[in-house]
Order: C-alpha cells, then sequence, then structure tokens
C-alpha cells in the first residue's frame, strides 16, 4: 500500500490514538458500553432520516417496518413479523 492510500485510509496520527486508546482504558466497562449504545442510536437515527427521506409519504409503522427489513434481512424479517408489504 503506498503513503497516499493509507493516509485516506488512517487519517489519525499514531500519538492521536495512542491518546484515544488511554482515553478509553481509562473508561468504565459501563462508560463504554453507552458509548456503543449510543454510536447504535445515531446509526439508527440516520438509517431513518434516509428511509424517510426515500419514503416521503411513510407513516412511523411503515418507516419502523422499513428499517426493521433493513437491518434483519427479509428472510429474518418474514420470518419475525410476516411477509408484510412495506415497500
Amino acid at each position: 500500500m503506498d503513503s497516499l492510500s493509507k493516509r485516506s485510509t488512517d487519517d489519525t496520527t499514531p500519538q492521536a490514538r495512542n491518546v484515544q486508546y488511554e482515553l478509553y482504558r481509562q473508561m468504565s466497562p459501563a462508560e463504554k458500553l453507552r458509548l456503543v449504545f449510543e454510536a447504535y442510536q445515531m446509526g439508527r437515527q440516520l438509517a431513518i432520516a434516509g428511509i424517510k427521506m426515500r419514503n416521503p409519504h411513510a407513516g412511523d409503522e411503515e418507516v419502523w417496518h422499513l428499517w426493521a427489513r433493513k437491518q434483519l434481512g427479509t428472510e429474518l424479517y418474514d420470518m419475525a413479523y410476516g411477509a408484510m408489504s412495506c415497500e
């Protein structure tokens, strides 16, 4: 891998990464878990916002079903909720 492509995929300096790792080491397991849940919630909110943009007339329940189908995949979604037509 040349230095240009390495820079484009790794934009954090080793010093900054060491500081970040040290901060993580100092966190309690509960604090780390809170960060994971917050990141998940942010991703979920972004995904739902995208679904709403692509389906502006969809109600909240339909948006949720579209999100669930995307997260689970069609096969698991259909097993869990039945073959609902929401697309």
